[in-house]
């Protein structure tokens, strides 16, 4: 086996709002990024689809589904905050996130490939169950988690989110749950987006201690950053012994990237791709998904999605 699918659809180029850092040309950086390395066309495509709509309603509330439906029908700018602006095609290129993100899931554990990339927009981290935020209408990764879990029969799967930003969506939704561990590593809550991620906020109930959030500094830079995921995350994720990973692939920790204040490059991004693969090959037949996230300067995007695909092949 040993092989990597892509998820990547033209209709996520239609949500288009205007001057916003998440723009279609993110993904078309993305797409000329791994045809220039020779990556794109040894990727496998995807050979099915799911009618994502049973799914998003197991984690986000009736009500916000059809408030985000009807917003973008109506012509509104954006849903519950200005960072999350619609247009309206949103609301169908945000349920083919989804969708797309699941055949993935079917993908792996149906054993077509062995790990997959989903280079898809918008973005998911940040959506709540019951509203949108940071530029994130559904919750891409967490629908997911549970689609894995209900469909498939996983018992335990392993978030790791390394977006600079914290998502405060992902974390809620598990928060109690402890079949889900969320490990994530982004810029200090008190010096960024959305506030939350603090280390005291390690789960709740039940699913205490399977929340844990290593926030960086102002300035981290790989060496940093990359000995807290080695020392503090990855032995919490080998004692969890997933049996299914997911990461939430945001690049913005970026030293280019202009949403964050981090230093990061793209051998950090590599460095944890290798490892993220031999933990899921240890435990769990090499089963593994990354959602794109952030990444917002588009020479860094290219370049560290290179690396990340590179390292998953």
């Amino acid at each position: 086996m040993g092989s990597t699918a892509l998820g990547y659809d033209d209709i996520f180029l239609k949500h288009c709002t205007g001057a916003h850092p998440e723009r279609p040309t993110r993904l078309t950086t993305i797409r000329k990024a791994l045809e220039d390395n020779g990556l794109w066309e040894k990727l496998n495509g995807v050979s099915q689809s799911v009618d994502p709509d049973g799914w998003i309603a197991r984690l986000h509330n009736p009500i916000y589904i059809s408030r985000l439906e009807s917003a973008c029908l109506n012509g509104d700018p954006f849903i519950d905050c200005p960072d999350s602006a619609i247009c309206p095609e949103s609301y169908e290129v945000a349920r083919q996130a989804v969708s797309l993100t699941l055949a993935l899931c079917d993908e792996i554990m149906q054993g077509r490939s062995e790990n997959g990339f989903c280079a898809i927009r918008p973005p998911g981290h940040h959506a709540e169950s019951d509203r949108s935020m940071g530029f994130c209408l559904f919750n891409n990764v967490a629908i997911a988690c549970r689609y894995i879990q209900r469909f498939h029969g996983i018992k335990r799967v392993l978030v790791l989110d390394w977006d600079v930003h914290h998502g405060n969506g992902t974390q809620h939704l598990f928060e109690s749950d402890e079949t889900v561990f969320y490990g994530s590593l982004h810029q200090h809550p008190a010096s960024c987006y959305p506030g939350t991620g603090w280390p005291k906020e390690c789960g709740e109930g039940t699913g205490k201690g399977y929340t844990l959030n290593l926030p960086q500094e102002s300035g981290c830079e790989n060496g940093t950053w990359l000995d807290e995921f080695r020392k503090v995350f990855m032995p919490v994720a080998r004692e969890f012994r997933p049996e299914f990973v997911m990461i939430s692939a945001g690049f913005d920790a970026h030293a280019a990237d202009p949403l964050a204040q981090l230093n990061l490059t793209e051998e950090a991004y590599a460095e944890m791709t290798k490892e993220m693969k031999a933990l899921s090959r240890e435990f769990c037949q090499g089963r593994l998904l990354s959602v794109l996230e952030g990444g917002y300067n588009l020479y860094a995007l290219g370049t560290s999605v290179s690396e990340h695909v590179k390292h998953l092949m």
